[in-house]
C-alpha cells in the first residue's frame, strides 16, 4: 500500500517537473524564437501536405465542386503505363545525374583544400548555381543547337557528325543530366569544401607520421570523416533530382517519345494541361512517400546521428 502510494507521489511529481521544465521562462523564450519557423513550416509545407493528400482522393476538375472518389486515383495511377514511365525517365535521371555530381563536387573540393583556398575559385565555382534553372536551360539549348552551337560547331571541326542533343531519345535524358550536374557541382563542392575545413588538420599530420600516402588518407580519414557532410549532399541532391521539371520544360517539354517526362512533368501536365488536380495530386503524394523513403533509408544508412570525430 505504502510502495503503490510512493509509486504515485513519484509520478505526481515527474509530471510537475516536467510542466516546469515545459513552461519555464528559458523554454517560453525559446518558443518564441521558432514560432515564425513553426508557422512558416505550417502555413507553407504542412497545410498544403494535408491539404493535398485531401485533393488526392476526389475527382476535382478546378472549375466545379470536387466530387470524392477515395481511392480510385491511387489505382487508376498503378495501372497509368505513363506514370511508371515518367518514374522510370526520373529514376535513370537521378542515376546519372547523382554520383557524377557527388564525385565531381568531392574531387573540386579536395583540389581546392589541397592546391588553393582563394575565395575567386569558389565564386567562380558558385556562378552557375546562381543561374535560375531557366536561363541555364535557354545557354544549353542554344549551345548544344544542331545547327548554330558552338558545341556542334567545334564537333563538325574535329571531323564528327552534327548531334541533335536534345532531340534525340538517347541523349536528351543525359544531356538535361549534364546540364544540371554543370549547375550544381559548385555547390557541392563547397558543401564539401566546408566539410574538410571541419576535419582537425592534427588527423592529417598523425596519418603522415604514420607514413599514410595521400591516397590512403583520402579512404581511410577524409571521407569518414565527410558523411555527415555526403549524408547531407546525397539526401538533397536525390530529393531535388526527383523534382526535376524546369529544365525539361524549357529544353524538350518532355519529349522527344516521352524520353524526358519526368515524374514532376507529368504531374504538371494532368495538373494544369488536363485539369485532373485530384489525379496529379496523388501522385504528388506518391512522390512525397518516396522521397520519404530514400531519405529514411540514406540516413540510416549512413548513420547520420553518429560522427567519427566523436
Amino acid at each position: 500500500m505504502k510502495q503503490a502510494a510512493a509509486i504515485k507521489v513519484r509520478t505526481t511529481l515527474q509530471r510537475k517537473a516536467w510542466w516546469r521544465a515545459f513552461l519555464n521562462r528559458e523554454a517560453i523564450t525559446a518558443y518564441l524564437f521558432i514560432l515564425p519557423a513553426m508557422l512558416g513550416f505550417a502555413v507553407f509545407y504542412l497545410y498544403p501536405t494535408l491539404r493535398g493528400l485531401q485533393i488526392s482522393t476526389t475527382d476535382w476538375n478546378l472549375l466545379s465542386d470536387p466530387d470524392f472518389v477515395g481511392l480510385e486515383n491511387y489505382q487508376t495511377m498503378f495501372q497509368d503505363p505513363v506514370f511508371w514511365n515518367a518514374l522510370r525517365v526520373s529514376g535513370i535521371y537521378v542515376l546519372l545525374n547523382i554520383p557524377v555530381q557527388t564525385i565531381v563536387g568531392l574531387f573540386l573540393a579536395v583540389a581546392m583544400d589541397r592546391l588553393t583556398r582563394s575565395m575567386l575559385v569558389r565564386a567562380a565555382l558558385i556562378v552557375p548555381y546562381l543561374i535560375s534553372n531557366v536561363i541555364a536551360a535557354m545557354v544549353w539549348l542554344w549551345l548544344l543547337d544542331p545547327f548554330l552551337g558552338i558545341v556542334n560547331s567545334a564537333l563538325t571541326t574535329l571531323g564528327f557528325s552534327y548531334q541533335s542533343f536534345f532531340g534525340t531519345p538517347e541523349l536528351a535524358l543525359p544531356t538535361i543530366a549534364g546540364v544540371n550536374i554543370w549547375r550544381h557541382m559548385g555547390l557541392t563542392a563547397l558543401l564539401f569544401y566546408a566539410g574538410l575545413q571541419g576535419i582537425p588538420r592534427s588527423v592529417y599530420e598523425a596519418a603522415m607520421i604514420d607514413g599514410s600516402d595521400e591516397i590512403t588518407t583520402f579512404w581511410r580519414i577524409t571521407l569518414p570523416l565527410l558523411r555527415p557532410v555526403t549524408v547531407f549532399v546525397l539526401v538533397t541532391s536525390i530529393v531535388g533530382s526527383f523534382q526535376i521539371f524546369d529544365t525539361i520544360a524549357v529544353a524538350t517539354g518532355g519529349g522527344p517519345v516521352d524520353a524526358t517526362r519526368a515524374l514532376v512533368f507529368y504531374i504538371y501536365d494532368n495538373a494544369f494541361k488536363f485539369f485532373k488536380m485530384g489525379y496529379a495530386s496523388a501522385m504528388a503524394i506518391t512522390l512525397f512517400a518516396i522521397l520519404i523513403f530514400f531519405s529514411i533509408v540514406q540516413l540510416r544508412l549512413f548513420r547520420a546521428d553518429q560522427s567519427d570525430l566523436s
